[in-house]
């Protein structure tokens, strides 16, 4: 049985598969989640078309210098994506949260994007 080269080659394989059954349309564009070491990214992806529609992330100026801790970052992120994605005319959405486990800084970005009025 052969193995997995790695924890980021493990995710990716998990991600490729996540995306076999999940793709964002016109009407339910796809959240996509992206966690790395120290930031979050969030975007909002209609796969139809191929554009982006919203985007936030820990990159960004307001962020800058910021002591609040990952997760709650994670939380700010979540409802500024919600919040440009609502601008945007989009309301509901599907989650893919990229082979990452649905826990901590997903989950509380998640919960914040419902929380601003996000439907997934």
């Amino acid at each position: 049985m052969t193995q997995v080269a790695g924890r980021t080659a493990a995710r990716q394989k998990r991600h490729d598969r996540i995306r076999l059954r999940l793709a964002g349309s016109e009407a339910r564009p796809r959240l996509a989640v992206f966690r790395s070491l120290n930031h979050i990214y969030a975007q909002v992806i209609d796969d139809a078309s191929g554009r982006t529609l919203a985007t936030a992330s820990t990159v960004e100026k307001e962020f800058k210098g910021s002591k609040a801790t990952k997760t709650e970052e994670a939380k700010k992120v979540g409802r500024l994506v919600a919040e440009r994605a609502r601008s945007a005319g989009v309301e509901h959405v599907v989650f893919d949260r990229a082979g990452f486990r649905y826990h901590g800084r997903i989950k509380s970005l998640a919960d914040s994007a419902r929380e601003a009025g996000l439907d997934f």
